[in-house]
């Protein structure tokens, strides 16, 4: 929105700096921190009125979080939606496709998120929403997106599938580029959500992704830097950097309150939206593979179910003492915050070794 105060620069002034995407960016996240800043305490306090009893903790996890854990208000997810969407709106080009893209990907996912954790406050019920009801609706949702990307794609790129390190390497994906992309914005909303079972420890890793992401947004939307570094050129992707600070703005916003011991979950409301999010962002840009690199932690989270439940119904034996993975190592005998914060480290490395995929060629 404040992007139109450009028009009154006239080629110079004060308002031209609302022409740089990089000033914007930096406009959205300090805007978004403010707002989790100024808006996060009072959030929490009226959880907690609304939800007396917090979020209802799984029977079957670890059972030190019956007594850590217990009447820790959820739905914290809709702080950082909130900073997210209003610094987007306000620092983003509103005529840019990809925004609104996003913005319909993480409100939808936002929405689903926002109903089961409802469902389990009001029902004080671990289960919440029927996971194939969450799942069909993540699905569709993508599809949308999925379509959507396609349309919006330069020809050259729509349907096709980019790969990191090889130059110039594109896979026509055709009529199964949809089902591809819809397997990338559900698999990540569904990733995070089961990274998020110990304070701090998703949010921070989404948001290193989220800044990896955004750089490479700004890299693909810039054509000198696309001829300079040998990757596809993607219009318009620039301004999904203004998005990305929002995340990041908020997603900080939001850990100031949820830093152990957390004050406050951002449950399903945020896990799904903010992974659907990532999903789809790597889905604009052409950099799907990359994401699965920047979101290494999210990916073993997941893998460490779908492994711990296929080989439990083959033979009765678990692989992990208890999945997701990161439960595993609780049942080791690491300390919460020792385990959060090597899980933040390992995030890092992947960050980088997915910024190092755009020079290496």
């Amino acid at each position: 929105m404040l992007y139109w105060l450009a028009d009154l620069s006239d080629g110079g002034g004060a308002f031209n700096l609302f022409r740089y995407i990089t000033f914007r960016a930096g406009g959205a996240f300090l805007t978004a921190l403010i707002f989790g800043f100024l808006f996060g305490r009072p959030l929490i306090n009226l959880l907690k009125r609304k939800q007396r009893n917090g979020q209802p903790i799984r029977e079957d996890g670890p059972q030190s979080h019956l007594e850590t854990k217990a009447g820790t208000p959820t739905m914290g997810g809709v702080l950082i939606l909130g900073a997210l969407i209003f610094s987007t709106l306000l620092w983003a080009r509103l005529d840019t496709a990809y925004i609104w893209m996003l913005l319909f990907v993480t409100l939808s996912f936002g929405a689903i998120g926002f109903a089961d954790d409802y469902a389990k406050v009001s029902r004080n019920d671990a289960k919440g929403v029927p996971g194939r009801v969450r799942f069909g609706l993540g699905l569709l949702i993508a599809a949308l997106a999925g379509f959507w990307a396609a349309f919006v794609h330069p020809d050259e790129l729509s349907y096709q599938l980019a790969l990191p390190v090889f130059k110039d390497t594109l896979i026509n994906l055709g009529v199964f580029f949809v089902p591809f992309a819809m397997l990338v914005i559900v698999g990540s909303a569904n990733a995070v959500n089961l990274t998020d079972g110990l304070d701090g420890l998703a949010i921070m890793p989404v948001m290193i992704a989220a800044g990896t992401l955004g750089v490479i947004a700004y890299a693909v939307g810039r054509v000198d830097f696309t001829e300079y570094l040998d990757v596809h050129y993607v219009p318009g992707t620039g301004e999904i950097l203004i998005f990305c600070a929002g995340l990041i703005g908020g997603g900080l916003g939001f850990l100031w309150y949820n830093a152990p011991p957390a004050a406050v979950f951002m449950g399903d409301t945020g896990s799904l939206a903010l992974g659907g999010a990532l999903g789809a962002i790597a889905v604009a840009t052409k950099h799907e593979i990359v994401l699965a690199i920047v979101g290494g932690i999210f990916v073993v989270e997941a893998l460490s179910v779908i492994i711990q439940v296929a080989y439990y119904k083959a033979t009765k034996k678990r692989v992990f003492l208890m999945a997701p993975i990161h439960h595993h190592f609780e049942k080791k005998g690491w300390a919460e915050p020792q385990i959060v914060i090597r899980f933040w480290i390992i995030s890092l490395i992947l960050a980088l070794i997915g910024l190092a995929t755009l020079k290496v060629r």
